[in-house]
């Protein structure tokens, strides 16, 4: 066999191999049938649980939810012994936008510069990222694409996770804009502060820095206050026109920030520019809950099962923070950003939740109708309500349990979605090789 040859048989072995080690998940066809889910515990989402009742859909909406509800001609799904939920959304990720971390030409998540409100998370959302098909079979069914880099770093948007392409996936877009305030927590260096002799001081002040990138972004606000109050303009000024939405309350502002002197300034946008205000990440809002509530602030907790923020904090005061928000009557969702397990234990994280004040409903709202409400989405989904889009989970048991969460069916917009991915490929290859199936 001469050289040509041998590089043509290895280069046929090479890509029969990488098509092969792809799963081929394709976006399921529009719902055709009116389909009934029977005889099972509706965990509704607004903290009300139906029990041995059925859901309806018909055409992606749902028609009937209830201890009795009309079937005839519909096709029935025995759900007897297993509960029903409304879909999961993650309330802040860059799933779409970061496909593999390490690798530079997959990462698609942010734009350089400070101030950039007129970039648009959604038109650079992958449909086709093997992140997605993980997520479904935990649950989550739809997430609010959030962009990365500078301080306002430009609009997310919701999107629905089985979609042909980003406009498919669309669900309400560019529903916010992301504002991230520069820490305002000065460290020494060396140890956790970047480097240099343990000790030394930076050579600028971080805060006073902080401080003046801040001041920055109120005057771009104050500027473009003005500009869109203008009948006309000599000349469009695309940031200007991308934030038009927060002062006409379409669109929300997701500061994202930790600590409790962040977090005032936040409260101070929100008083000043009567903004529509979300704290993103806030894992010392526990300490104003109060001022929270007072001033109509929501909030996503970012991560729960982390250490706390600061080095006095209990240990298990991530755990706390949800039930003392909600205590609090604190408007907030739990969601997942962890790097390494790519969001998929934000049903765990609302567990976690329900073992440390709040009650089962209550944990399972924070990852549904919570985070619809603040991504602005609930007039469509968050809960399993009639007139809502059926986005709904069959489950064998308990969905914030890692040993019972067992999706047996998912539904979005009334589509059967393929719950397979590479994962699911991989434990049926083996479990069929060594007879465990």
């Amino acid at each position: 066999m001469n050289m040509k040859k041998i590089f043509i048989y290895i280069s046929c072995v090479l890509a029969t191999a990488g098509v092969s080690a792809q799963e081929t998940i394709l976006p399921a066809a529009a719902q055709k049938e009116t389909i009934a889910l029977t005889n099972a515990t509706i965990h509704v989402g607004n903290g009300q649980v139906i029990n041995n009742g059925t859901v309806v859909f018909k055409n992606g909406k749902i028609t009937e939810v209830g201890a009795t509800a009309a079937t005839a001609g519909a096709k029935i799904i025995d759900c007897s012994g297993k509960h029903i939920y409304p879909g999961l959304i993650l309330s802040s990720t860059q799933v779409g936008l970061i496909e593999v971390p390490s690798v530079r030409a997959t990462i698609d998540a942010s734009e350089l510069g400070e101030l950039n409100p007129s970039i648009r998370s959604l038109v650079a959302y992958n449909t086709d990222s093997k992140v997605i098909n993980t997520l479904r079979p935990n649950g989550i069914l739809l997430a609010n694409i959030v962009p990365d880099g500078g301080i306002i770093s430009g609009s997310s948007s919701v999107v629905q996770f089985d979609a042909w392409n980003w406009e498919d996936a669309a669900y309400k877009a560019d529903n916010g804009i992301h504002f991230r305030i520069p820490s305002l927590l000065a460290r020494r260096r060396g140890f956790g502060g970047g480097g240099g002799n343990f000790g030394a001081q930076p050579a600028a002040d971080p805060v006073k820095r902080g401080l003046e990138q801040i001041e920055n972004v109120k005057v771009f606000f104050r500027e473009a206050k003005t500009y869109l109050a203008e009948g006309k303009h000599e000349a469009t000024n695309l940031k200007f026109e991308a934030v038009k939405g927060l002062f006409d309350k379409k669109q929300k502002l997701f500061i994202h920030c930790n600590i409790v002197k962040e977090m005032l300034l936040a409260v101070d946008f929100a008083k000043e520019f009567g903004f529509d205000v979300v704290l993103v990440g806030a894992v010392d809002s526990w300490q104003i809950a109060d001022l929270l509530k007072q001033n109509n602030i929501a909030v996503i907790l970012n991560q729960l099962h982390n250490l706390p923020a600061m080095i006095d904090d209990d240990i298990d005061q991530p755990f706390k923070t949800p039930a003392i928000l909600q205590k609090a009557g604190v408007l907030f969702a739990l969601n997942d950003d962890d790097e390494n397990t790519r969001s998929r234990n934000l049903a765990f994280n609302a567990g976690t939740a329900s073992a440390y004040g709040l009650t089962k409903e209550e944990a399972l709202s924070a990852i549904t109708l919570n985070a619809a409400t603040i991504l602005g989405v609930a007039d469509k989904t968050g809960s399993i309500e009639s007139g809502k889009d059926a986005n709904i989970l069959v489950s064998e048991g308990d969905l914030l349990d890692m040993r019972s969460n067992i999706i047996d069916h998912a539904f979005i917009q009334g589509r059967q979605v393929d719950l397979h991915n590479k994962q699911t490929q991989l434990a049926e290859k083996y479990e069929t090789k060594y007879g465990i199936k």
